[in-house]
């Protein structure tokens, strides 16, 4: 190696982790002469060509680490286009979308990190930048999209926002697809970031924008198994059908206590029960009776696998996808009335202010007396009459109590507004209708929220004198940057948000009730939402901020979550003695479980929310050229977004199609403003719109202002 070749790798090599341009290292280097400076850019190349130096976007170079001392990772590409490697440190570090190179939502990446972030990036709180020089293994090579002609190729535009690139099919490679299909492409190579990636079509789904097409589509998209592997559906076909007369014997049993269950009207799966009594002091006794899946799914069996890999059941607009097969989920392990099953029952003495006393937790066998659906609850808890009322209204004061308190302590009680689809015989939906939050539904989620806090609550103290390795339900408070955003935001309405002090939750809960019952509720609740943490789940009991508790897991939901059937496990396991290297085990095994269900509740959210999209772009096509209330729910440089007020759809009006006016964006006001006329578009403005264009393999829905807008 020359000389000038030499004192480059020894330059690079003393700052690992930063870029420079060639004049840059001529300055460092002291090199003047235009000669020197000419040998200097030859010697850059030849090193970059021989791969001992790292060469990057930008004709910057830098140091070329080892095999073993690259910085490594999954890459994480969010919607808005750039990509989150988490590094195996648990450090996040930002890559630009230019540096991405070959690399896909999901891949394990090598990275190179730049000295620091851009100032911009550097406001907006992000500490680590860097470059992904390695794509170390692909999680994914199947991706779904639309098949589109040119006049001389095909490729394949994925239909998910986080693959940044549209796939190249060649005519050999279509498989049967035609233009405008909905298919399934595999990636066969893509090593230059200067093309695109090249695949052939593996399965041809139908034609885009058919509605059962774009619906299994979403399942495909997000990785979701339709199938059981047979090997699980075997397994589950063995198990009995009753328990048998020792596990009866074995169990603490109830069946002689009224136990009630309160679900949807459509529900199939009835995985949790209630029951309610009082003890010689007055004190409440509420019993919280879960289904023990525990009992029927052992672990590393292969529905224990399945279950794990799934994660969680996804509930799609025409049906759900459980993490179970239905033998388990609708019949063995569902709560049905006057049938036996196996539970895990927590029983907690609450005084008339709320406070837990005392509490039990033990295996039982059950026999639901009644199954009640939300309306007929509701009905009673209206009316104070009907079959079991009593029961029903003790519990309706008990949790009036439980809200109090809950409440009074720091809890946060969003106010967010959901919808349902009424479907016709295909599946189609005809109406959209906004679920109304309903006494009974308050009534089943504190009863749920108090037994899944004294569950957490129950292994770290009191009873449970060792801290031993457990899965928790965490949420972090929100960050402080993302406060002020929502605080402007808000003021906006002439709403404060007070920031200082201790009591930082019962300030977002004394604002999500001043916005109770406006017209801005929704867009509001919505921001608020965006502006808080993630709750995930984690094996460090670090409290929840939201709910304002310092203990909380989930144990009530083991039939569609795996933490809550896990955490049965654990609970059984821990009632005798463990041994250490059993503690050591379990400890590994609760931050990789935590990792992967957590990532497999935000794909089930994601594919859910993708759905009710689809529905709702199916809605809108009946209705192209009606009329609808709506509020201004979002504006940026190129248009606004209306939500729907009675159906909560949000469709965009382009400023293209605003022909009234040339409209210019205020950023700092959230407005879009007229420059002749002086017309204001504000967030939150009431408007009036017309449904102009949906275009269903897009999921997007164009409206215009009406006429009387104008």
């Amino acid at each position: 190696m020359d000389e000038i070749k030499r004192k480059i790798v020894d330059f690079l090599g003393k700052f690992p982790h930063q870029v420079f341009k060639s004049k840059q290292l001529a300055r460092r280097l002291q090199i003047t002469e235009e000669k020197a400076y000419k040998k200097l850019r030859e010697a850059l190349h030849d090193l970059a060509e021989d791969d001992r130096i790292l060469r990057v976007k930008g004709k910057r170079y830098g140091y070329k680490p080892g095999d073993d001392q690259h910085d490594q990772g999954t890459l994480y590409i969010t919607r808005q286009g750039y990509g989150l490697v988490m590094l195996d440190s648990d450090e996040e570090v930002f890559i630009a979308p230019k540096n991405l190179g070959t690399a896909l939502d999901g891949d394990r990446v090598n990275i190179v990190l730049f000295a620091r972030p851009t100032r911009k990036l550097q406001r907006e709180g992000i500490e680590l930048e860097g470059e992904v020089t390695k794509v170390v293994e692909r999680s994914k090579r199947e991706i779904v999209g639309v098949l589109k002609k040119t006049k001389n190729f095909f490729f394949v535009e994925p239909d998910s926002r986080r693959i940044p690139r549209d796939i190249y099919i060649p005519k050999a490679q279509l498989n049967g697809a035609n233009d405008n299909d909905k298919v399934i492409a595999v990636i066969e190579e893509w090593n230059d970031p200067l093309l695109n990636p090249e695949g052939f079509v593996k399965e041809v789904l139908g034609q885009a924008g058919n509605l059962s097409v774009e619906l299994r589509a979403i399942a495909m998209q997000f990785d979701i198994p339709i199938k059981f592997p047979r090997a699980v559906l075997d397994e589950a076909e063995t198990l009995p059908e009753s328990l048998p007369g020792k596990e009866n014997n074995r169990r603490f049993d109830i069946r002689d206590k009224t136990v009630i269950t309160i679900d949807p009207e459509d529900a199939k799966d009835f995985d949790d029960a209630l029951s309610l009594d009082y003890d010689d002091d007055d004190n409440y006794i509420l019993g919280v009776h879960i289904a023990d899946v525990s009992y029927y799914v052992k672990e590393g069996s292969a529905l224990d696998r399945e279950a794990h890999n799934r994660g969680t059941s996804v509930y799609l607009v025409d049906g759900v996808i459980p993490m179970l097969p239905e033998r388990l989920s609708n019949n063995l392990c569902s709560l049905r009335p006057n049938e036996d099953r196996p539970a895990y029952s927590v029983f907690m003495t609450i005084s008339r202010r709320g406070v837990v006393k005392d509490y039990s937790i033990q295996e039982t066998v059950i026999r639901s007396a009644r199954r009640f659906t939300y309306e007929e609850v509701q009905q009673i808890i209206e009316e104070e009459d009907g079959e079991y009322a009593d029961l029903i209204l003790g519990l309706k004061k008990l949790i009036q109590t439980l809200l109090k308190k809950r409440l009074r302590e720091g809890s946060i009680d969003f106010g967010s507004t959901e919808v349902k689809f009424k479907l016709d015989q295909e599946k189609k939906p005809v109406d959209i209708i906004k679920k109304e939050r309903l006494d009974a539904h308050r009534l089943v989620e504190e009863c749920m929220l108090v037994a899944n806090r004294t569950v957490a609550r129950h292994i770290n103290t009191g009873k449970q004198k060792t801290l031993r390795p457990f899965l928790y339900r965490v949420h972090a408070a929100p960050a402080r940057d993302k406060l002020k955003e929502l605080a402007v935001f808000v003021s906006k309405f002439g709403y404060t948000l007070h920031m200082d002090g201790a009591g930082l939750s019962k300030s977002i809960q004394k604002l999500i009730t001043n916005v109770r019952g406006s017209a801005e509720e929704n867009i509001i609740n919505e921001v608020a939402l965006r502006s808080m943490m993630k709750a995930v789940y984690s094996e460090k009991n670090e409290g929840h901020f939201g709910l304002s508790f310092q203990h909380y897991s989930h144990f009530t939901s083991p039939i569609r979550r795996y933490p809550d059937l896990l955490i049965h496990r654990l609970l059984k396991e821990y009632k005798s003695d463990m041994p250490h290297s059993r503690r050591e085990e379990l400890a590994g095994y609760m931050k990789a479980v935590a990792e992967h269900t957590s990532a497999m509740e935000q794909r089930a959210v994601e594919a859910e929310r993708a759905s009710v999209k689809v529905m709702q772009v199916e809605y809108m096509r009946r209705h192209i050229g009606d009329e609808f209330e709506g509020i201004i729910s979002g504006v940026i440089n190129y248009g606004i977004f209306v939500e729907l007020k009675d159906t909560l759809v949000e469709g965009m009006i382009h400023v293209k199609n605003m022909d009234d006016d040339y409209y210019e964006y205020d950023q700092r006001n959230y407005t879009l403003i007229g420059r002749r006329k002086g017309r204001r578009l504000r967030l939150g403005d009431p408007v009036r719109v017309k449904v102009l264009s949906v275009d269903p393999e897009r999921r997007e829905i164009d409206f215009v202002l009406s006429e009387n807008e104008n």
